[in-house]
Protein backbone atom coordinates (compact mmCIF):
# COMPACT_ATOMS: atom_id res chain seq x y z
CA UNK A 1 0.00 0.00 0.00
CA UNK A 2 1.41 3.27 -1.09
CA UNK A 3 0.60 6.98 -0.33
CA UNK A 4 0.39 8.86 -3.94
CA UNK A 5 -0.11 12.29 -5.26
CA UNK A 6 -0.82 12.51 -9.06
CA UNK A 7 -1.27 16.38 -9.91
CA UNK A 8 -0.55 19.06 -12.59
CA UNK A 9 -0.99 22.53 -12.56
CA UNK A 10 -0.79 25.77 -14.74
CA UNK A 11 3.48 25.59 -14.53
CA UNK A 12 3.73 22.53 -15.98
CA UNK A 13 0.71 22.66 -18.66
CA UNK A 14 -0.65 25.46 -20.59
CA UNK A 15 -2.83 27.32 -18.94
CA UNK A 16 -6.15 26.68 -21.61
CA UNK A 17 -5.57 23.24 -20.94
CA UNK A 18 -5.11 23.00 -17.36
CA UNK A 19 -8.59 25.25 -17.32
CA UNK A 20 -10.42 22.05 -18.33
CA UNK A 21 -9.30 19.96 -15.83
CA UNK A 22 -9.82 22.42 -13.06
CA UNK A 23 -12.67 21.67 -10.92
CA UNK A 24 -14.65 24.12 -8.62
CA UNK A 25 -15.45 23.42 -5.29
CA UNK A 26 -19.60 22.09 -6.18
CA UNK A 27 -17.34 19.75 -8.52
CA UNK A 28 -14.86 17.93 -5.98
CA UNK A 29 -17.45 15.45 -4.54
CA UNK A 30 -18.53 14.00 -7.43
CA UNK A 31 -14.56 13.50 -8.13
CA UNK A 32 -13.92 11.91 -4.72
CA UNK A 33 -16.90 9.52 -5.36
CA UNK A 34 -15.27 8.62 -8.75
CA UNK A 35 -12.00 7.86 -7.51
CA UNK A 36 -13.89 5.65 -3.86
CA UNK A 37 -15.13 3.28 -6.91
CA UNK A 38 -11.62 2.96 -8.23
CA UNK A 39 -10.45 -0.71 -7.03
CA UNK A 40 -7.01 0.33 -6.09
CA UNK A 41 -8.03 3.48 -4.57
CA UNK A 42 -8.67 2.97 -0.63
CA UNK A 43 -8.96 6.89 0.55
CA UNK A 44 -8.78 10.13 -1.59
CA UNK A 45 -8.91 13.71 -0.83
CA UNK A 46 -8.45 16.20 -3.79
CA UNK A 47 -6.95 19.42 -3.63
CA UNK A 48 -8.61 21.51 -6.50
CA UNK A 49 -7.66 26.01 -6.60
CA UNK A 50 -6.53 28.19 -9.39
CA UNK A 51 -3.40 26.73 -9.83
CA UNK A 52 -3.40 22.84 -8.97
CA UNK A 53 -5.44 19.94 -8.72
CA UNK A 54 -3.91 16.95 -6.91
CA UNK A 55 -5.09 14.21 -5.91
CA UNK A 56 -3.60 12.49 -3.02
CA UNK A 57 -4.66 8.83 -2.77
CA UNK A 58 -4.11 5.47 -0.32
CA UNK A 59 -3.21 3.06 -3.28
CA UNK A 60 -3.18 -0.71 -3.23
CA UNK A 61 -1.33 -0.96 -6.09
CA UNK A 62 0.93 2.16 -7.60
CA UNK A 63 0.32 1.64 -11.20
CA UNK A 64 -2.94 0.78 -11.18
CA UNK A 65 -4.28 3.31 -8.70
CA UNK A 66 -2.38 6.11 -11.26
CA UNK A 67 -4.24 5.22 -14.19
CA UNK A 68 -7.79 5.13 -12.14
CA UNK A 69 -6.98 8.22 -11.04
CA UNK A 70 -5.98 9.83 -14.34
CA UNK A 71 -8.75 7.68 -16.09
CA UNK A 72 -11.50 9.59 -13.70
CA UNK A 73 -9.73 13.26 -14.19
CA UNK A 74 -10.15 12.90 -18.08
CA UNK A 75 -13.83 11.80 -18.00
CA UNK A 76 -15.19 14.04 -15.63
CA UNK A 77 -13.32 17.05 -17.19
CA UNK A 78 -14.17 15.48 -21.01
CA UNK A 79 -10.81 15.30 -21.68
CA UNK A 80 -8.66 12.57 -23.46
CA UNK A 81 -5.80 10.93 -21.38
CA UNK A 82 -3.14 11.24 -24.02
CA UNK A 83 -3.89 15.17 -24.23
CA UNK A 84 -2.57 15.72 -20.61
CA UNK A 85 -0.44 12.37 -19.08
CA UNK A 86 2.62 14.05 -19.94
CA UNK A 87 2.11 16.83 -18.07
CA UNK A 88 1.21 15.10 -14.66
CA UNK A 89 3.42 14.76 -11.61
CA UNK A 90 3.75 12.48 -9.43
CA UNK A 91 4.99 11.68 -5.74
CA UNK A 92 4.47 8.78 -3.56
CA UNK A 93 5.37 7.99 0.09
CA UNK A 94 7.67 10.13 1.82
CA UNK A 95 7.63 12.79 -1.09
CA UNK A 96 4.12 12.60 -0.95
CA UNK A 97 4.13 13.86 2.49
CA UNK A 98 7.02 16.63 1.97
CA UNK A 99 5.11 17.93 -1.44
CA UNK A 100 1.63 18.42 0.32
CA UNK A 101 3.59 19.62 3.42
CA UNK A 102 5.72 22.28 1.27
CA UNK A 103 2.01 22.88 -0.09
CA UNK A 104 0.88 23.73 2.80
CA UNK A 105 3.46 26.28 4.20
CA UNK A 106 2.88 28.42 0.84
CA UNK A 107 6.16 27.35 -0.63
CA UNK A 108 5.02 25.79 -3.78
CA UNK A 109 2.52 28.28 -4.86
CA UNK A 110 2.15 30.98 -7.17
CA UNK A 111 2.54 33.87 -4.72
CA UNK A 112 5.40 32.38 -2.46
CA UNK A 113 3.99 32.27 0.73
CA UNK A 114 0.22 32.16 0.22
CA UNK A 115 -1.83 32.99 2.85
CA UNK A 116 -4.51 31.52 1.40
CA UNK A 117 -3.37 27.81 0.14
CA UNK A 118 -3.73 26.59 3.70
CA UNK A 119 -7.31 26.96 4.30
CA UNK A 120 -7.71 25.50 0.72
CA UNK A 121 -5.94 22.27 2.10
CA UNK A 122 -8.07 22.31 5.10
CA UNK A 123 -11.34 22.55 3.20
CA UNK A 124 -10.32 19.70 0.96
CA UNK A 125 -9.66 17.14 3.87
CA UNK A 126 -13.22 18.41 5.30
CA UNK A 127 -14.71 17.92 1.97
CA UNK A 128 -12.70 14.40 1.74
CA UNK A 129 -14.23 13.78 5.07
CA UNK A 130 -18.12 14.83 4.64
CA UNK A 131 -17.48 12.62 1.31
CA UNK A 132 -16.13 9.65 3.36
CA UNK A 133 -13.44 9.14 1.68
CA UNK A 134 -10.57 9.73 3.48
CA UNK A 135 -9.54 7.36 6.31
CA UNK A 136 -7.14 7.29 9.31
CA UNK A 137 -3.72 7.37 6.71
CA UNK A 138 -5.10 10.56 4.78
CA UNK A 139 -6.37 11.92 8.09
CA UNK A 140 -3.24 11.78 9.80
CA UNK A 141 -1.35 12.78 6.52
CA UNK A 142 -3.57 15.99 6.53
CA UNK A 143 -4.07 17.01 10.25
CA UNK A 144 -0.22 17.01 9.98
CA UNK A 145 -0.31 19.23 6.91
CA UNK A 146 -2.35 22.07 8.44
CA UNK A 147 0.23 21.70 11.63
CA UNK A 148 2.61 22.36 9.24
CA UNK A 149 1.12 25.13 7.33
CA UNK A 150 0.69 26.38 11.01
CA UNK A 151 3.86 26.58 12.20
CA UNK A 152 5.49 27.58 8.53
CA UNK A 153 3.46 31.36 9.11
CA UNK A 154 4.23 31.72 12.45
CA UNK A 155 8.00 30.86 12.87
CA UNK A 156 9.34 31.99 9.50
CA UNK A 157 8.76 34.87 7.71
CA UNK A 158 7.32 32.93 4.29
CA UNK A 159 4.36 34.89 4.63
CA UNK A 160 5.54 38.67 5.29
CA UNK A 161 4.12 41.18 3.54
CA UNK A 162 2.05 40.30 0.18
CA UNK A 163 1.37 36.60 0.76
CA UNK A 164 -1.88 35.40 -0.88
CA UNK A 165 -3.36 35.58 -5.04
CA UNK A 166 -6.06 38.16 -3.68
CA UNK A 167 -3.76 40.58 -1.81
CA UNK A 168 -1.51 40.38 -5.01
CA UNK A 169 -4.75 40.47 -7.66
CA UNK A 170 -5.31 44.13 -5.58
CA UNK A 171 -1.76 45.64 -5.46
CA UNK A 172 -1.28 44.42 -9.31
CA UNK A 173 -4.34 46.59 -9.68
CA UNK A 174 -2.99 49.18 -7.79
CA UNK A 175 0.51 49.33 -9.32
CA UNK A 176 -1.24 49.23 -12.92
CA UNK A 177 -3.84 52.45 -12.05
CA UNK A 178 -1.35 53.92 -9.73
CA UNK A 179 -3.53 53.53 -6.79
CA UNK A 180 -7.01 52.20 -6.36
CA UNK A 181 -8.05 55.13 -3.42
CA UNK A 182 -10.87 56.74 -4.97
CA UNK A 183 -11.66 54.06 -7.33
CA UNK A 184 -14.72 52.70 -8.32
CA UNK A 185 -14.21 48.70 -8.48
CA UNK A 186 -16.49 45.67 -9.55
CA UNK A 187 -15.57 42.21 -7.85
CA UNK A 188 -17.40 39.56 -9.31
CA UNK A 189 -17.30 36.16 -6.99
CA UNK A 190 -18.06 36.33 -3.55
CA UNK A 191 -16.39 32.84 -2.54
CA UNK A 192 -13.51 32.86 -0.28
CA UNK A 193 -11.33 34.75 -3.26
CA UNK A 194 -13.93 37.68 -4.11
CA UNK A 195 -13.91 38.22 -0.28
CA UNK A 196 -10.27 38.59 0.02
CA UNK A 197 -9.92 40.69 -2.97
CA UNK A 198 -12.76 43.29 -1.81
CA UNK A 199 -11.91 43.23 1.97
CA UNK A 200 -7.97 44.45 0.36
CA UNK A 201 -9.80 47.03 -1.66
CA UNK A 202 -11.69 48.20 0.74
CA UNK A 203 -8.50 48.85 2.89
CA UNK A 204 -6.72 50.16 -0.23
CA UNK A 205 -9.39 52.88 -0.42
CA UNK A 206 -11.62 52.42 -3.08
CA UNK A 207 -14.17 54.51 -2.85
CA UNK A 208 -16.97 52.75 -4.75
CA UNK A 209 -17.35 48.65 -4.62
CA UNK A 210 -19.42 46.80 -6.71
CA UNK A 211 -19.93 43.28 -5.65
CA UNK A 212 -21.71 40.84 -8.19
CA UNK A 213 -22.04 36.89 -7.70
CA UNK A 214 -24.03 33.91 -9.23
CA UNK A 215 -26.05 33.13 -5.63
CA UNK A 216 -27.45 36.87 -4.69
CA UNK A 217 -27.39 36.01 -0.57
CA UNK A 218 -23.72 35.92 -0.77
CA UNK A 219 -23.31 38.93 -2.94
CA UNK A 220 -25.30 40.87 -0.69
CA UNK A 221 -23.69 39.45 2.55
CA UNK A 222 -19.89 40.46 1.28
CA UNK A 223 -21.27 43.99 0.76
CA UNK A 224 -22.54 44.32 3.60
CA UNK A 225 -19.08 43.14 5.01
CA UNK A 226 -17.64 45.29 3.10
CA UNK A 227 -19.51 48.48 2.91
CA UNK A 228 -20.27 48.00 -1.20
CA UNK A 229 -23.53 47.29 -3.19
CA UNK A 230 -24.64 44.63 -4.97
CA UNK A 231 -24.83 44.35 -8.58
CA UNK A 232 -27.09 41.33 -9.94
CA UNK A 233 -24.36 39.28 -11.95
CA UNK A 234 -26.95 39.92 -15.36
CA UNK A 235 -26.62 43.53 -14.98
CA UNK A 236 -22.67 43.13 -14.85
CA UNK A 237 -21.99 44.17 -18.37
CA UNK A 238 -23.63 47.65 -17.77
CA UNK A 239 -22.12 48.15 -14.46
CA UNK A 240 -18.52 48.01 -16.22
CA UNK A 241 -19.68 51.18 -17.79
CA UNK A 242 -19.04 53.19 -14.58
CA UNK A 243 -16.01 50.94 -13.12
CA UNK A 244 -12.21 51.54 -13.23
CA UNK A 245 -11.16 48.43 -12.38
CA UNK A 246 -13.28 44.47 -12.97
CA UNK A 247 -11.35 41.63 -10.50
CA UNK A 248 -12.67 38.50 -10.96
CA UNK A 249 -12.47 35.11 -9.30
CA UNK A 250 -15.62 33.02 -9.58
CA UNK A 251 -15.88 29.09 -9.62
CA UNK A 252 -17.65 29.11 -13.33
CA UNK A 253 -16.69 26.68 -15.95
CA UNK A 254 -17.28 28.69 -18.84
CA UNK A 255 -16.92 32.52 -19.46
CA UNK A 256 -18.80 35.21 -17.74
CA UNK A 257 -17.85 38.09 -19.99
CA UNK A 258 -17.32 37.45 -23.54
CA UNK A 259 -15.92 39.74 -26.48
CA UNK A 260 -19.05 40.76 -27.82
CA UNK A 261 -20.41 42.25 -24.32
CA UNK A 262 -17.38 44.41 -23.82
CA UNK A 263 -17.84 46.39 -27.16
CA UNK A 264 -21.17 46.98 -26.41
CA UNK A 265 -19.93 48.51 -22.79
CA UNK A 266 -16.77 50.22 -24.57
CA UNK A 267 -19.39 53.47 -26.27
CA UNK A 268 -20.60 54.52 -23.14
CA UNK A 269 -17.63 54.47 -21.37
CA UNK A 270 -15.87 57.04 -23.82
CA UNK A 271 -11.88 57.54 -23.64
CA UNK A 272 -11.95 56.05 -19.98
CA UNK A 273 -9.54 53.03 -19.80
CA UNK A 274 -10.80 49.72 -18.03
CA UNK A 275 -8.36 47.50 -16.29
CA UNK A 276 -9.60 43.57 -15.83
CA UNK A 277 -7.47 41.46 -13.69
CA UNK A 278 -9.21 38.08 -13.77
CA UNK A 279 -8.01 35.61 -11.42
CA UNK A 280 -10.59 32.63 -11.98
CA UNK A 281 -9.08 29.69 -13.39
CA UNK A 282 -10.94 28.43 -15.73
CA UNK A 283 -10.69 32.23 -17.10
CA UNK A 284 -14.22 34.34 -16.47
CA UNK A 285 -13.07 36.50 -19.35
CA UNK A 286 -12.73 35.62 -22.81
CA UNK A 287 -9.17 36.30 -23.45
CA UNK A 288 -9.92 38.48 -26.25
CA UNK A 289 -11.39 41.30 -24.32
CA UNK A 290 -7.65 42.04 -23.76
CA UNK A 291 -7.38 43.18 -27.59
CA UNK A 292 -10.23 45.89 -27.35
CA UNK A 293 -9.27 49.17 -26.95
CA UNK A 294 -8.82 51.03 -23.79
CA UNK A 295 -9.02 47.78 -22.41
CA UNK A 296 -6.07 45.61 -20.30
CA UNK A 297 -6.82 42.04 -19.62
CA UNK A 298 -4.37 40.60 -16.56
CA UNK A 299 -4.70 37.10 -15.68
CA UNK A 300 -2.98 34.72 -13.48
CA UNK A 301 -0.08 34.21 -15.58
CA UNK A 302 0.03 37.84 -15.13
CA UNK A 303 -0.50 37.73 -11.60
CA UNK A 304 2.26 35.18 -11.22
CA UNK A 305 4.94 37.30 -13.11
CA UNK A 306 4.07 39.80 -10.42
CA UNK A 307 4.43 37.92 -7.70
CA UNK A 308 7.97 37.00 -8.77
CA UNK A 309 8.93 40.41 -8.60
CA UNK A 310 8.11 41.02 -4.98
CA UNK A 311 9.17 37.53 -3.41
CA UNK A 312 13.07 37.97 -2.92
CA UNK A 313 12.85 38.48 0.83
CA UNK A 314 10.30 36.01 1.25
CA UNK A 315 12.96 33.32 -1.48
CA UNK A 316 15.37 34.00 2.22
CA UNK A 317 12.69 31.68 4.11
CA UNK A 318 12.46 28.93 1.94
CA UNK A 319 15.31 27.52 3.65
CA UNK A 320 14.06 27.66 7.01
CA UNK A 321 10.54 26.04 5.78
CA UNK A 322 12.26 23.64 4.00
CA UNK A 323 14.10 22.75 7.72
CA UNK A 324 11.04 22.75 9.51
CA UNK A 325 9.29 20.65 6.95
CA UNK A 326 11.76 18.09 7.40
CA UNK A 327 11.42 17.80 10.85
CA UNK A 328 7.50 17.71 10.55
CA UNK A 329 7.96 14.76 7.55
CA UNK A 330 9.76 13.21 10.69
CA UNK A 331 7.13 13.96 13.21
CA UNK A 332 4.68 12.25 10.98
CA UNK A 333 6.95 9.16 9.72
CA UNK A 334 7.12 8.41 13.55
CA UNK A 335 3.35 9.03 14.43
CA UNK A 336 2.72 6.66 11.73
CA UNK A 337 5.09 3.99 13.02
CA UNK A 338 3.90 4.57 16.91
CA UNK A 339 0.31 4.03 15.51
CA UNK A 340 1.31 0.72 13.74
CA UNK A 341 2.62 -0.28 17.20
CA UNK A 342 -0.49 0.19 18.67
CA UNK A 343 -2.60 -3.16 17.83
CA UNK A 344 0.56 -4.95 19.10
CA UNK A 345 0.69 -3.20 22.26
CA UNK A 346 -2.81 -3.12 22.48
CA UNK A 347 -2.60 -7.14 22.40
CA UNK A 348 0.34 -7.37 24.42
CA UNK A 349 -1.78 -5.86 26.93
CA UNK A 350 -4.92 -7.88 26.51
CA UNK A 351 -2.87 -11.44 26.73
CA UNK A 352 -1.15 -9.59 30.00
CA UNK A 353 -4.80 -8.48 31.41
CA UNK A 354 -6.48 -12.01 30.76
CA UNK A 355 -3.17 -13.46 32.55
CA UNK A 356 -4.00 -11.51 35.70
CA UNK A 357 -7.81 -11.85 35.80
CA UNK A 358 -6.98 -15.65 35.93
CA UNK A 359 -4.55 -15.27 38.59
CA UNK A 360 -6.98 -13.50 40.40
CA UNK A 361 -9.47 -15.95 40.13
CA UNK A 362 -7.20 -18.68 41.39
CA UNK A 363 -6.68 -17.22 44.25
CA UNK A 364 -10.06 -16.53 45.42
CA UNK A 365 -10.39 -18.88 47.62
CA UNK A 366 -7.37 -18.17 49.61
CA UNK A 367 -8.97 -14.00 49.68
CA UNK A 368 -12.33 -15.24 51.20
CA UNK A 369 -11.21 -13.83 54.37
CA UNK A 370 -10.62 -10.18 52.79
CA UNK A 371 -13.09 -7.07 52.82
CA UNK A 372 -14.16 -5.57 49.86
CA UNK A 373 -11.60 -2.65 50.96
CA UNK A 374 -9.02 -5.76 51.02
CA UNK A 375 -10.04 -6.83 47.63
CA UNK A 376 -10.48 -3.56 46.08
CA UNK A 377 -5.83 -2.90 46.95
CA UNK A 378 -5.38 -6.49 45.80
CA UNK A 379 -6.69 -5.31 42.41
CA UNK A 380 -5.13 -2.11 42.36
CA UNK A 381 -1.87 -3.74 43.36
CA UNK A 382 -2.08 -6.67 40.65
CA UNK A 383 -2.66 -3.38 38.16
CA UNK A 384 -0.15 -1.44 39.31
CA UNK A 385 2.73 -4.16 39.15
CA UNK A 386 1.13 -5.12 35.33
CA UNK A 387 1.33 -1.31 34.05
CA UNK A 388 4.91 -1.11 35.53
CA UNK A 389 6.09 -4.83 33.63
CA UNK A 390 4.85 -3.75 30.35
CA UNK A 391 5.80 0.05 30.60
CA UNK A 392 8.94 -0.42 28.92
CA UNK A 393 8.14 -2.87 26.50
CA UNK A 394 5.68 -0.71 25.33
CA UNK A 395 7.90 2.34 24.97
CA UNK A 396 10.83 0.52 23.30
CA UNK A 397 8.41 -0.85 20.77
CA UNK A 398 6.37 2.32 20.09
CA UNK A 399 10.49 3.99 19.65
CA UNK A 400 11.37 1.47 17.29
CA UNK A 401 8.07 1.22 15.18
CA UNK A 402 9.48 0.50 11.75
CA UNK A 403 12.72 0.27 12.68
CA UNK A 404 14.47 -3.69 11.73
CA UNK A 405 15.23 -3.97 15.63
CA UNK A 406 11.29 -3.31 15.99
CA UNK A 407 10.24 -5.58 13.34
CA UNK A 408 12.37 -8.14 15.61
CA UNK A 409 11.23 -7.09 19.09
CA UNK A 410 7.43 -6.99 17.26
CA UNK A 411 7.87 -10.82 15.95
CA UNK A 412 9.52 -11.81 19.23
CA UNK A 413 6.86 -10.91 21.15
CA UNK A 414 3.70 -12.68 18.76
CA UNK A 415 5.23 -15.77 19.09
CA UNK A 416 6.42 -15.54 23.25
CA UNK A 417 3.20 -14.40 23.93
CA UNK A 418 0.70 -15.74 20.85
CA UNK A 419 -0.40 -12.49 20.17
CA UNK A 420 -1.82 -13.31 16.51
CA UNK A 421 -4.68 -15.19 18.23
CA UNK A 422 -5.40 -12.07 20.77
CA UNK A 423 -8.27 -9.61 20.42
CA UNK A 424 -7.03 -6.25 21.28
CA UNK A 425 -10.38 -5.13 22.25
Amino acid sequence: MSLVVIGLNHRTMPLDLFERLAFDGARVPKVLAALATCDHVTEAVLVSTCNRTEAYVVAERFHAAYQEVRDVLADLAHVAPEDFADHLYVHYDTDAVRHLFRVAAGVDSDVLGDTEVLGQVRAAWRTAVDEGTTGPVLGLLFRHAVATGKRARTETGIARGTASVSHAAVEMAAERLGTVEGRTVLVVGAGAMGRSMATALRRAGAARLLVANRTPERAEALAAEVGGEVVPLADVPAALAHCDVLLTSTGATSVILDQAEMEAVLPRRGDDPLLVVDVAVPRDVDPSVGALPGVTLLDIDDLRRFAQAGIDARRREIAAVDTLVDAEVARYHAEVSARSAAPLVAALRARAEDLRRAEVARFTGRLGDLDDRQRAAVEALSHALLAKVLHQPTVKLKALAGTPVGDRLAESLRHLYDLDDVDPE
